[in-house]
């Protein structure tokens, strides 16, 4: 699986991922936290938005999260490590909930992903 997906940032400094379709109702799902949040922060350059590639396959500029930890039967999702990004080590923990499994279909191994600013 490879797509693009919008993460934004609200008034409110929270941090989450645009899935169209997603009901609204239970959009606290979609929040970014956990160092999920500060990854968005560094990836967007601080900006309050940005676009990812992202990816279960390597592709051409894409830099890796790796799972650390598997919590499907516990709290969900899983722990990643962003060791580099950009060619910078930013050594990132952060758990990336049980919507992860809802994006790829199930929990990767890796992730692989790539920063856009803005759409082309």
């Amino acid at each position: 699986m490879r797509g693009t997906f919008k993460f934004y940032k609200t008034p409110e400094s929270k941090w989450y991922i645009d899935i169209p379709g997603w009901d609204p109702a239970d959009i606290d799902a979609l929040q970014m936290v956990l160092g999920a949040d500060t990854m968005l922060d560094k990836v967007s350059g601080n900006t309050n938005a940005c676009y990812l590639d992202i990816s279960d396959q390597p592709f051409d500029g894409a830099d890796e999260i790796k799972l650390i930890e598997n919590l499907k039967d516990s709290v969900g999702g899983g722990n990643y490590l962003m060791k580099r990004f950009k060619g910078e080590s930013v050594q990132q923990e952060m758990w990336l909930c049980e919507v992860t499994e809802y994006v790829f279909g199930y929990l990767p191994e890796v992730i692989y992903v790539d920063v856009r600013l803005q759409l082309p």
